[in-house]
């Protein structure tokens, strides 16, 4: 772990732990400021519009890594075992310009793609230490239920029609489920608890009818990883 890191969490469990220690299991309600890391091209489903636009357009997969904020109610199930309910929410746009195709003018060929998430999950937690003490490792996993919309909007070359350029915008929304596993550390105190987690999630959909002129097969890959701190008001 570097200097930082360390810093940072001595801080937070001196906060934690300075007052009382939990003397029974708790509710919590979570709220998490993180940092959501899509999955790279070489990890993503098969047609996927970011790996299938990569083809002739310029910017990296990376680029739509985005901040994410969330909230999570925790409830105890005993001593070692706890459920959990909770969203998150993430957007990123990124900007990109056609590889090989510049305008009749000489300028580049732009447009935009943006990526918005709000991934609910349902998991229950494993704490080997239990729910009394003050230090609480924890594994675990779950169902993730994940609400996206993916758009394109700006220019777009029509490679039927002898590379016309036109304006449009492509958009597509649903809802996709898949696994969740988690694990992380929390400091817990009486009235409030902190840590640190680590998230990932497994879903893709289907873009649909507006995307299947360019690939009816085309899919968007939600999957990737949420690194995030974790601050609890235990009641």
């Amino acid at each position: 772990m570097c200097t930082q890191a360390r810093v940072l969490a001595a801080a937070i469990a001196a906060l934690v732990l300075g007052g009382a220690a939990p003397a029974a299991a708790q509710q919590t309600l979570n709220f998490t400021f993180g940092y959501f890391a899509v999955r790279g091209e070489d990890a993503r489903v098969e047609h996927d519009v970011l790996v299938d636009n990569r083809n002739f357009r310029e910017f990296e997969i990376s680029e739509f890594n985005a901040g994410s904020i969330g909230i999570e109610w925790l409830v105890p199930l005993g001593n070692y075992l706890e459920a959990g309910a909770g969203a998150s929410f993430s957007r990123r746009t990124v900007p990109s310009v056609y590889a090989e195709f510049i305008d009749s003018d000489g300028t580049e060929i732009e447009q935009e793609s943006r990526m918005r998430l709000m991934p609910a999950a349902f998991t229950v937690r494993v704490l080997p230490l239990g729910q009394t003490s003050p230090v609480q490792p924890y594994l675990g996993g779950g169902l993730g239920v994940v609400a996206w919309r993916y758009s394109e909007f700006g220019e777009f070359v029509d490679f039927r029609n002898r590379n016309a350029i036109f304006r449009d915008q492509y958009v597509a929304s649903g809802n996709a489920t898949g696994p969740v596993v988690l694990g992380g550390l929390r400091f817990a105190g009486d009235a409030m608890s902190g840590g640190f987690e680590v998230r990932y999630q497994s879903a893709d959909a289907p873009l649909g009818d507006r995307f299947a002129t360019v690939d009816p097969d085309l899919r968007i890959d939600l999957g990737g990883w949420t690194y995030q701190a974790t601050v609890g008001l235990r009641f």
